[in-house]
């Protein structure tokens, strides 16, 4: 197995599950509220470890209570935070109302992710000779993700990166990113098109294709995902189906299990199946990293849905 290394965003979630979300100026009750440790990255690095990478991250935690929980999360899953900073700051948290359908609204506290400079990224990562992928996210500030991505394609390290939350990608970085993997949102904020099934997905992954990344997935939900890489061959993977209970973590559970399949040399169809199932099983549980299954429980899982 191949080693992965996430420079990005490290979080508490504060969860509030209720029945439906609140209107404009409307107090609701919680049935209960919940802390779990999370953020873009963080969720990223553990779907991955979980799934069998080798894995390390790059990221900051702030001088809170916060923050030795926020490590001890990673550390239990078998992550290296070697490279994780103590920032003069709180750490990044996250205010998530969860309703009956399993949907999220997410207000973010960047805190000590937005001090995450480029400096700390290239001290971290080193010369990149161990290091088949790096998994990146917009959840710390785009000029440390810039520099990581100039320094990793000029080393032949692939860039796998996740544009969320959604942001425009200027024209001349897309070739330095191998796998864009974005859902519907991202995909419009990227090409500008818009996207809600396979068909559409393929006219917004030719965009991206056509100025230089290698592969892009588009997940759709419950329509599965669409893949296409550079070569013209394309797949639709159909979603598995699940009653949702809290679909926080699901896309970041996708992108870190399909970064550890391709690290252990899985071919796409493969390796996007393996996302697709444990995104699905991320979906039935609440929370984020709390939420993100393992291996075995992901294998299980394909083996009853043949």
């Amino acid at each position: 197995m191949n080693k992965l290394l996430v420079v990005g965003s490290i979080n508490m979630d504060i969860v509030s599950s209720v029945g439906k979300f609140p209107r404009p100026g409307e107090t609701i009750p919680s049935a209960a509220t919940a802390f779990y440790p999370g953020g873009k990255g963080a969720n990223q690095a553990v779907a991955a470890a979980r799934a069998g990478a080798r894995c390390a991250m790059i990221g900051a935690v702030g001088e809170d209570p916060f923050a030795e929980t926020l490590l001890e999360a990673l550390q239990e899953n078998g992550i290296a935070i070697d490279h994780i900073l103590r920032k003069q700051s709180s750490s990044g948290f996250a205010i998530i109302t969860v309703n009956g359908e399993g949907e999220n609204y997410i207000v973010l506290s960047e805190g000590a992710n937005g001090q995450l400079t480029a400096a700390d990224a290239a001290a971290g990562a080193g010369d990149w000779s161990d290091i088949y992928a790096v998994l990146l996210q917009n959840e710390i500030p785009w000029e440390t993700n810039l520099a990581v991505m100039n320094s990793a394609s000029s080393s032949d390290t692939y860039v796998f990166y996740n544009p969320a939350p959604a942001r425009a990608i200027p024209e001349p970085v897309l070739p330095l990113i191998h796998t864009l993997i974005l859902n519907e949102t991202e995909a419009a904020a990227v090409t500008g098109l818009a996207v809600s099934d396979p068909a559409s997905a393929q006219a917004a992954a030719k965009w991206v294709l056509d100025r230089g990344t290698k592969n892009v997935i588009i997940t759709l939900g419950e329509k599965g995902c669409y893949y296409q890489n550079e070569r013209g061959a394309s797949l639709a993977i159909p979603a598995f189906a699940v009653k949702p209970v809290d679909t926080t973590a699901a896309g970041d559970t996708f992108f870190g299990a399909y970064a550890a399949a391709c690290a252990d040399g899985l071919p796409a169809e493969q390796a996007l199946t393996f996302a697709a199932a444990a995104a699905a099983l991320a979906v039935t549980k609440q929370g984020a990293q709390a939420s993100i299954p393992d291996q075995a429980e992901i294998e299980s899982f394909l083996l009853q849905n043949k």
